[in-house]
């Protein structure tokens, strides 16, 4: 028998087309003929996810279509709940990946929490002795002025600064506030200060201060320059012609104190040791004569950051000092006058004395005016010193200081 033929099935109709991207094989690509593409493994797509800090897009390569942006509704602050602490400001801060804090979040942190101000002096700080510490209040009204009044004192003023303190007539105060002034910002910022006696012929800054070792005064300073020309001279070499003054926490540099010493000083006498002095101290109060035409003293003028006026509450000494502005003015320091500070000392006694005309003249014309207490010891003719001095002196003075220091 023959064998039958059997008819051969129907082709299975073709499968719909697969893309390629549904079973983890790369798509399409013109590869070489021995290169398999699904032999290159293909990252996960919810294993690998770039880290936000490691790849970002160029802000001028990648801009996104303006209609694929989204605005973001604003969202709104934090409910805070009555009686709860308040929120901390410094809670979202740079944190590693591990959780360690930054440097910077514990500095920041450290910051925001000042200690809070308590009393040191009067009857709020004796209380708080007493209690042995259980009451604490916090600074009075005065104790928060003297505080403003030491930092002034102890600014940065970014360089070397002269104060001259000026009144043609004798005996207005000049070589008291030079002493004081020095004292108090000896006392509240530390060292570096000078106290220079620049009187044209014999001056009495180094009479008042606290004597030392040596009566050297300005004019051995001037014989013996060369020792300090070029890159000579040192601070312990200075000393053998200023005087220091111990607990005064400055030094003086005394004028001749011989009333027929050799010819006055000129103004490149003046240039010359200020240029010295001017290595080792920050801050130069400058006593002056009674003559305005001397040539150190227009010296000391030009040199001058913060002027000072010194008068007694006396109708003559201020109007010496008044007459002494119109000199400056016209000689073209207007600002210098502008930005002086006044000081009258006042007597033992108010009776007799027109204060208030010495103020309201003074205030129109210059930026401060304040007023100096009877001190006994001043009024002796005594050698000043900072501890000897009364509560009420010292504290005035380190008024005037925080003034001279505002302008500075």
């Amino acid at each position: 028998m023959g064998s039958a033929s059997v008819p051969a099935p129907p082709p299975a109709p073709a499968a719909p087309p697969q893309d390629p991207r549904a079973q983890g094989a790369p798509p399409p690509g013109p590869y070489p003929p021995s290169v398999d593409p699904r032999a290159f493994p293909q990252p996960h797509p919810q294993l690998y996810q770039p880290h936000p800090q490691t790849y970002q897009q160029h802000p001028q390569t990648y801009q996104p279509h303006p209609q694929t942006q989204q605005p973001q509704p604003p969202q709104p602050p934090h409910p805070q709940a009555p009686g709860q602490p308040p929120a901390d400001p410094f809670q979202d801060l740079p944190w590693v990946s591990d959780g360690t804090p930054t440097a910077e979040e514990f500095a920041r942190r450290r910051l925001a929490k000042p200690a809070e101000p308590v009393a040191t002096m009067g009857p709020r700080a004796l209380l708080k002795n007493v209690t042995g510490g259980l009451v604490k209040l916090a600074p009075g009204k005065r104790e928060l002025e003297y505080k403003q009044d030491v930092e002034m004192v102890r600014r940065n003023f970014g360089g070397l600064r002269q104060v001259t303190v000026v009144n043609p007539k004798g005996g207005a105060g000049k070589t008291v506030a030079v002493l004081l002034l020095a004292m108090t910002f000896g006392q509240k910022r530390g060292g570096y200060v000078l106290a220079w006696d620049n009187n044209e012929t014999q001056g009495t800054l180094g009479m008042r201060a606290q004597q030392d070792f040596h009566a050297r005064t300005v004019r051995d300073m001037m014989r013996d320059l060369h020792l300090f020309q070029g890159a000579h001279g040192r601070v312990g070499d200075l000393s053998q012609y200023v005087r220091a003054q111990g607990e005064g926490m400055f030094d003086v540099l005394a004028s001749d104190e011989s009333a027929t010493a050799g010819e006055m000083l000129t103004a490149d006498a003046f240039a010359e040791i200020r240029e010295i002095v001017s290595r080792f101290y920050k801050l130069i109060f400058v006593d002056t004569g009674n003559n305005v035409r001397a040539q150190n003293w227009q010296a000391a003028m030009d040199a001058t950051d913060q002027l000072v006026i010194t008068m007694s509450a006396r109708n003559d000494s201020a109007e010496t000092a008044a007459r002494m502005l119109d000199h400056l003015e016209q000689s073209g320091r207007q600002r210098l006058v502008r930005q002086a500070v006044s000081v009258v000392s006042m007597p033992p006694t108010r009776k007799d004395i027109d204060l208030p005309a010495i103020q309201r003249h003074f205030a129109a014309r210059t930026r401060a005016v304040l007023l100096a207490p009877y001190e006994k010891l001043i009024d002796s003719g005594e050698p000043l010193r900072y501890g000897h001095l009364s509560s009420p002196t010292r504290d005035a003075w380190l008024k005037i200081a925080a003034a001279v220091a505002e302008g500075l």
